[in-house]
């Protein structure tokens, strides 16, 4: 076969060819750009506070800048190159329409009606003959009727009247559409032989690849890859993150990067490790952007505006480059990688350094009186909800450093918090009452948000009913299948006054083996809820919020225990944890339960229980109701002092360990 194809060079063809192409893009993109955002960023609320960094107007700044990039700039002006487009192809079009060959009509070349009979097919002929015949026709050659434009005309007259009136050209030409028969077939590419070129194809194929999913760079992919091992901790992924190519908009390599490498190697936010880190790195970008990555998460004034507007642009784009790196994680399937990058976002979201205390989320709040109100001999760090939880004297007296203005906004911005606590875990399978091998099983998740500082006495009691998670009803494909029915509620946005840029908060379930450290099932990730957290006044609504994760069992009967994970990327210190057992069962074990559940011991008033007091004598026994297992869970929030076990029936029989 040939390897030449034949191209529309006069274009015949590729107008319409792209024409579709154009409008199969630019329709649907004109909505895009015509419609309201429904991006979360765009749709959240937010967290009303007065609180404003000492660089909120360079903060600002970014962030409009960051807004300015993430605009559809680029997506209108494709939409205004399309109409335009599409415009000229249906010029082009209306121009080849008058060019373009008809399709061979006998009726039209001879003048004839359709309804037409071979007889007056044959007087009109030769009626004809008299005057277009090439030795009757008159020539005319400022008319263009020269010998050839007649011989070609009489040719196809005859060739017409031979297809109305010769029975074998007349089955050709109802054939093949010819009176001369069939005819070759040629089999072209509706486009100029010009676009077809390599480089031309590779330009356009290469433009279409330069970005991941994630969107980011290829090349920042692959060198994020490279960085990649399996004991990776946060202050290495922090140091993985500055290998963006996306940097090298805002960053300039210049004498600058000696000023803030000796800014952030003197602050005391490093450990040895990180220090040796930022040594090691030899491209000279790379190192400025690891030293501003730094001196973002610790907050340190480098002393020029300058330095400080590319100080606050990387953290947008490290968030952004830390999505890819989380998901490069898990086909690997190690639990620390994936720990560590979703403990480095809240870092990068918060400006806070890891290690570093929690309560630095809180407006006003500096390393200072961090440090002064968690003591030098502090083993671990003092939370937001141990802070809170905190009498309101002892807690004022260790925030003294901060004015009253001050301490009521943190307090405040506290108690807006989403803070998740556990209230049950557990195992489900829809339509069954045990797991079984290869069965598609539901993790349920039920949880509320109670904001740090809540009084106990506050908290209402959790209604038993929703703790439960009733299947749906027979014949609802939709609920069975998990599309989302009711509206969903968007929580705030992060409240995070040193990133530059919006954030709608995202709350990641998965199962891992802590022991092997490993990731057992792969994260699901919720940006909505089931119910609204907050009332319209900022009050919590202590509504239990379910999150719902499906998977497939593994294959082999057996108690398999997890260790559940909670995680939001958006707040430090508000991760749970939780043991929970999974209980696979064998399927005879289910028929059995199925069975014992339909056959059941027959009633006093009922036929069967007469025969039965006939037979015996007696009366039948009344089957006591069975009890169904109850499920412990132990929410290990090292965080939270709302802690505490909690007891509930559970529909799939599975259990639960303290955790270690």
């Amino acid at each position: 076969m040939s390897s030449d194809y034949n191209y529309d060079s006069e274009g015949q063809f590729f107008p319409f060819f792209l024409l579709t192409i154009a409008s199969l893009v630019t329709v649907p993109l004109t909505y895009n750009v015509l419609k309201a955002s429904d991006e979360l960023e765009q749709t959240g609320e937010r967290i009303q506070s007065d609180f404003k960094p000492k660089d909120a107007e360079i903060i600002a700044a970014q962030a409009k800048r960051q807004k300015r990039k993430e605009r559809k700039h680029k997506r209108i002006i494709a939409v205004i190159f399309g109409w335009i487009t599409m415009a000229y192809l249906g010029y082009l079009v209306k121009q080849s329409e008058a060019e373009r060959i008809k399709l061979w009509d006998p009726y039209d070349i001879l003048g004839v009606s359709r309804s037409a009979t071979e007889k007056e097919i044959n007087k009109f002929y030769k009626k004809a003959s008299l005057t277009f015949h090439p030795d009757k026709a008159k020539l005319d050659p400022e008319k263009n009727i020269t010998a050839e434009f007649v011989n070609d005309r009489w040719v196809e007259m005859t060739k017409a009247y031979k297809a109305l009136t010769d029975e074998e050209i007349r089955n050709n030409y109802l054939l093949y559409g010819n009176p001369d028969g069939k005819q070759g077939t040629s089999i072209g590419i509706a486009l100029p032989g010009g676009w077809s070129k390599r480089g031309i194809a590779g330009f356009w194929w290469y433009g279409t690849q330069a970005r991941t999913k994630e969107g980011i760079l290829h090349a920042s992919a692959g060198n994020l890859f490279r960085e990649y091992k399996e004991d990776i901790d946060e202050e290495g992924v922090v140091s993985a993150l500055s290998v963006g190519e996306e940097y090298k908009e805002a960053v300039k390599a210049d004498k600058s990067a000696a000023k803030v490498e000796s800014k952030v190697m003197a602050s005391g936010i490093l450990s040895e490790d990180a220090k040796q880190s930022i040594k090691g790195i030899e491209d000279p970008s790379q190192r400025k952007t690891a030293c501003l990555l730094w001196a973002y998460l610790g907050r340190i004034d480098l002393g020029d505006p300058d330095l400080e507007k590319e100080k606050y642009s990387t953290a947008p784009t490290a968030f952004l480059l830390n999505n890819s790196l989380s998901s490069m994680t898990l086909p690997f399937q190690h639990l620390k990688p994936l720990l560590a990058t979703y403990h480095t976002a809240q870092h990068l979201m918060q400006a806070t350094t890891p290690n570093s205390s929690p309560i630095l989320q809180l407006p006003h709040f500096t390393q200072d009186i961090a440090k002064r109100i968690s003591g030098s001999k502090s083993k671990s760090p003092l939370t937001i909800q141990k802070l809170m939880s905190l009498p309101a004297e002892v807690r004022r007296n260790l925030c003294s450093g901060l004015n009253d203005a001050q301490y009521k906004e943190a307090m405040r911005i506290a108690t807006q918090m989403p803070h998740m606590k556990l209230e049950k875990a557990f195992f489900k399978v829809i339509g069954d009452r045990v797991v079984t091998p290869g069965s598609l099983v539901l993790l349920v998740v039920k949880a509320r948000v109670i904001p740090p500082g809540i009084p106990e006495s506050s908290i209402p009691a959790v209604n038993p009913s929703d703790l439960e998670d009733a299947d749906p009803k027979e014949g609802d494909i939709d609920a069975i299948k998990g599309r989302k029915k009711e509206k969903e509620t968007q929580p705030s946005l992060a409240h995070a006054p040193y990133f530059a840029g919006d954030h709608a908060p995202r709350w990641h379930v998965f199962l891992a083996d802590q022991r092997a450290g490993r990731i057992a099932v792969p994260p699901f990730t919720f940006s909505t809820f089931d119910k609204a957290p907050f009332n319209a006044d900022g009050t919590p609504t202590f509504n239990v919020i379910t999150f719902r994760c499906q998977f497939q069992a593994p294959p082999n009967v057996g108690q398999y225990p997890f260790t559940m994970h909670l995680i939001c990327d958006s707040y430090v210190g508000f991760d749970i944890r939780s043991d929970v057992t999974l209980d696979v069962r064998d399927v005879s074990e289910a028929d059995k339960v199925e069975s014992e559940d339909e056959i059941s011991e027959p009633e006093e008033d009922s036929i069967a229980g007469a025969i039965h007091l006939m037979k015996t004598g007696e009366l039948p026994e009344q089957k006591k109701p069975k009890k169904q297992k109850v499920q412990e869970i132990d929410s290990d929030d090292d965080e939270s002092d709302t802690d505490g076990d909690v007891s509930s029936d559970s529909e799939t029989d599975t259990d639960t360990e303290d955790e270690s």
